[in-house]
């Protein structure tokens, strides 16, 4: 009986697991409308690794960041960085120990990452992709 029970719970969280990312729309790469960076995927993580400072233009780039073990940082994180939450942890308290870098800031939620990046050209962030409005500029997808 306990054996299936364990397959049973096993079936269940490999199909939420499934649910979980169809749910996940695309990852938008987002900045203000007026900002007319062109980023490569490579830019972007140069931004989010804190090896690239500023947008094309000379403007100071300022990343946000999602709530570590969100679908949404996740694959973020592997499509355009090339690293998991925990290397990526890794690598930021290096950086921070160091005293060369600063982690980009922690924002929860997409309504909150948008309206940020809506009010400062300065700022880039990511959110679903459902979220995306006219407020703010979509330079990729993931």
């Amino acid at each position: 009986m306990n054996r299936v029970k364990y397959i049973s719970r096993m079936t269940l969280g490999i199909a939420f697991a499934l649910l979980s990312n169809i749910a996940l729309s695309d990852v938008a790469v987002i900045i203000h409308p007026t900002n007319d960076a062109q980023l490569t995927t490579e830019d972007i993580a140069k931004i989010y690794l804190g090896k690239l400072k500023r947008f094309p233009n000379g403007n100071l780039a300022v990343p946000l960041d999602r709530t570590e073990g969100t679908d949404i940082r996740v694959k973020f994180l592997e499509t355009t960085v090339g690293k998991d939450e925990t290397k990526m942890k890794s690598y930021w308290s290096r950086l921070i120990f160091t005293g060369k870098g600063i982690p980009p800031k922690i924002i929860e939620s997409d309504q909150e990452v948008r309206e940020l990046v809506s009010r400062n050209p300065d700022i880039i962030g990511y959110i679903d992709s459902s979220a995306v409005d006219d407020t703010v500029k979509v330079i990729a997808t993931y």
